[in-house]
């Protein structure tokens, strides 16, 4: 859970109750955005991305699922996982093709949801692109945090069919854990042997960017390796019928025209599964092994809305570019929050044009290819900005042929955009329930 602070990397700029902390007369030099390192008195760590795991709805591993991105392919599709012809919402962001069997030892199926398989996957992938040798890392320096918002959804369901169809004693004993929230960090740490920091996050959409936050700071104290970012998958009734009851999805039928970010036709969002989980490491830790890393995690903030009339998104933002020493005149595209919901849709779009201008930088959604991924969503999205700042060229916005106009969005649709000279993202997420995070990436020797 979240600490109440605002800058994850510091004491923080929020208290508890979200009301912005005073300054020292001396300003920022005295405070938080100073980023010192108090027993050292040396200025605090450079964190760099040395590693992405990623498993989507249109690309299962990192650069399948960049290239689809870039392609424009649609990972939004009929539910094949269960029987949704009697539901009002009959598709989402399936992984499909990925079987099981296939990628997790058989002494682990019994005691894991899918999620926690899809999580394992991107671990794995994550370490090994790294190149790091997590056993040739001090014992206790190399941990794990991870988000989820629903948890092992489907194994608690199982477990109380098997309750009230056969009885307490056909409930699996793994029952006690692995539908808990925590069991994505539990099981990656278990099988990587990793033995340092280690803890789980929950705070919906905006748990990916928070995760991250958390793990930052591990690296700032002490921590040699993390493994960090969110997965989250709830496509079984039992998860159907939570996400039916919030609400915000649409119920439009064509997986084409369904989700549609920041649209007029905009109705609401498609769910999705899946996530990107990446490893982090000191710059200087890194750059030591010949690991230059795909960029830095530069600012991280997070807020939480006072109310439906007092949103918090663009503090958020606000804040994570205070941390990372940056002006909103430095950031060269944003990778929205994009609800799909019009009111949604324009706060996020006010808060842009507060923090920017109107039509003052690109924004992009290219969660519109895969639905909300819950806590995995902000994690894959800080891990298509890090792509698109080595690649220069940003992934579209599906689905929208143009942003409302009284939005006043730089809008990336159609198309990839090629930005020469691309070395700074925003990247945005909002959590039901009144959660805002923000991540300031930057390519490494910006």
């Amino acid at each position: 859970m979240r600490d109440g602070s605002g800058l994850w990397g510091g004491s923080g700029a929020n208290g508890v109750d979200g009301r912005p902390r005073s300054r020292g007369a001396g300003g920022p030099g005295t405070d938080e955005l100073e980023r010192v390192d108090a027993a050292a008195g040396q200025p605090a760590a450079e964190v760099v991305v040395t590693g992405i795991g990623v498993a989507a709805p249109n690309g299962l591993g990192a650069g399948a699922w960049w290239r689809a991105l870039l392609a424009g392919t649609n990972g939004i599709r009929p539910i094949s996982r269960f029987d949704a012809s009697g539901y009002p919402v009959r598709i989402a962001g399936e992984i499909a093709g990925f079987v099981d069997e296939d990628h997790i030892p058989s002494r682990l199926l019994p005691s894991t949801d899918r999620v926690t398989r899809l999580g394992l996957v991107a671990a794995k992938e994550a370490l090994e692109d790294s190149g790091a040798d997590p056993a040739a890392l001090p014992r206790y320096g190399v941990g794990v945090i991870t988000a989820s918002a629903t948890g092992g959804t489907e194994f608690g369901q199982r477990g109380l069919e098997a309750l009230w169809g056969k009885g307490a004693k056909y409930v699996s004993a793994y029952q006690s854990f692995a539908w808990f929230h925590a069991a994505n960090t539990a099981q990656i740490s278990i099988r990587h042997a990793l033995r340092g920091p280690a803890t789980a996050v929950v705070s919906e959409q905006a748990g990916g960017i928070d995760a991250i936050a958390r793990a930052r700071r591990e690296i700032r104290k002490g921590a040699s390796l993390m493994v960090t970012g969110g997965v989250d998958s709830a496509l079984c009734p039992w998860g159907w019928a939570a996400h039916l009851a919030d609400g915000r999805m649409t119920t439009a039928a064509d997986p084409d025209r369904a989700y549609l970010p920041f649209a007029d036709a905009a109705g609401g969002h498609v769910v999705g599964e899946g996530g990107a989980l990446l490893v982090l490491e000191d710059a200087a830790a890194a750059a030591a092994r010949g690991a230059t890393g795909y960029g830095v995690v530069a600012g991280c903030a997070a807020t939480f809305d006072g109310g439906p009339d007092l949103p918090r998104l663009r503090e958020a933002a606000e804040l994570a570019l205070a941390d990372a020493r940056l002006a909103p005149h430095d950031v060269d595209v944003v990778f929205a929050d994009a609800a799909g919901e019009r009111a949604a849709d324009r706060a996020e779009a006010a808060a842009l044009a507060a923090l920017f201008g109107p039509y003052g930088v690109p924004v992009t959604a290219p969660k519109s290819m895969t639905g909300r991924l819950g806590a995995g969503g902000s994690s894959l999205d800080v891990a298509a900005a890090l792509l698109a700042l080595r690649e220069g060229v940003v992934p579209p916005t599906t689905g929208t042929v143009r942003a409302a106009a009284d939005y006043g969005l730089d809008l990336v649709t159609g198309a990839p955009r090629r930005l020469p000279g691309l070395r700074t993202a925003l990247v945005l997420a909002r959590g039901r329930g009144g959660f805002n995070s923000a991540a300031v990436v930057r390519a490494v020797g910006a």
